[in-house]
């Protein structure tokens, strides 16, 4: 793929609905932003309202806000449940928000805060919201990850909250490999549906608030660099929006910057890592997460010998994002 696929490539969005977590900053704030300049109605749904309502205020077009805290299930639940209240579909439902390299902490259910927030929240949030998705052709769910899925490539079976011993990286790696596998397996459970798809993205490294978590070793070499080593937010969400509206994208799709490992660039199609596609292992972490979250999805089941689109590609091996 050659072209530099930009905003101006987003098809005219009027009449579509999308919810985006964690909008009101960063890469959700300009995902958000661009879907609602091309006429997306949009639903910012954020841990803080006074900020989301800030961010909405900055944005043209139809934006409104929906409390959202992805590290409480009841909040889940409470925010699905006001969702359902106000729209009778959803077009594009963006799983974006999400923690990077936490210290050792839990959410409201227990969880470890990385694993938690980045895969159960959205797992949650998209089984309870699915419904609202299934009727409406074309419809997508979107869902972030990282190349930071590559870092001791994992789902952690026997340790899955990180309870005997603990890692910010491999832990956010953890996550991360969670959300492909969350969509791979979706795609899988959604292909004999026909209307609703599920994709994935990558932002490459881009210069968001992410980086207040880093290490405090990688932290000042990380912002000394950054105007080298990575891309503007309104760049990283460039991958995100591609997944959400190129009419030629397909379920079980992976996007991310075009430039030498993936850092950089403008989006096309990427692979992720081996262990990403492991199909066992995407359907035991589904039966995981049903059971930590309590959320069944509706009328979509496993087809257990139905594959998903992979592109036949080079893989690179970015380091991280």
């Amino acid at each position: 793929m050659g072209e530099k696929w930009t905003t101006a490539n987003i098809p005219d969005q009027r009449g579509r609905v999308a919810v985006v977590t964690g909008a009101n900053t960063g890469l959700g704030y300009e995902t958000a932003k661009a879907l609602a300049e091309h006429g997306a109605s949009v639903v910012l749904a954020v841990r803080n309202i006074e900020k989301g309502q800030q961010a909405a205020a900055r944005m043209t077009g139809e934006v409104t806000v929906q409390a959202l805290d992805l590290t409480s299930l009841d909040s889940v639940r409470t925010a699905a449940a006001a969702l359902r209240s106000r729209l009778d579909r959803i077009d594009l439902l963006i799983n974006n928000a999400g923690v990077m390299y936490t210290p050792k902490q839990t959410t409201a259910d227990g969880f470890e805060m990385q694993f938690g927030t980045n895969h159960l929240g959205h797992f949650a949030l998209t089984g309870l919201l699915l419904d609202l998705m299934l009727p409406v052709p074309g419809s997508r769910v979107v869902t972030i990850s990282s190349t930071g899925h590559r870092i001791r490539a994992a789902i952690h079976f026997d340790d899955l909250q990180w309870e005997r011993s603990y890692s910010r990286a491999a832990a956010y790696g953890q996550s991360k490999l969670a959300n492909l596998m969350f969509t791979y397996e979706l795609q899988r459970r959604l292909a004999a549906h026909g209307t609703t798809i599920a994709v994935a993205a990558h932002p490459g490294v881009s210069n968001t608030d992410l980086i207040r978590n880093t290490p405090a070793a990688l932290r000042l070499p990380v912002t000394w660099l950054a105007p080298l080593i990575t891309q503007t937010p309104a760049m990283g969400a460039l991958p995100t929006l591609r997944a959400a509206t190129d009419p030629a994208a397909l379920g079980g799709q992976y996007y991310g910057p075009g430039g030498r490992n993936e850092v950089k660039g403008h989006p096309r199609l990427v692979t992720s890592s081996p262990e990403s596609y492991e199909v066992a292992v995407q359907q035991r972490l589904w039966a995981v997460s049903e059971d930590l979250t309590g959320v069944k999805f509706p009328a979509v089941q496993s087809q257990q010998n139905s594959g998903f689109y992979q592109p036949s590609i080079a893989r690179t091996s970015p380091e991280m994002a």
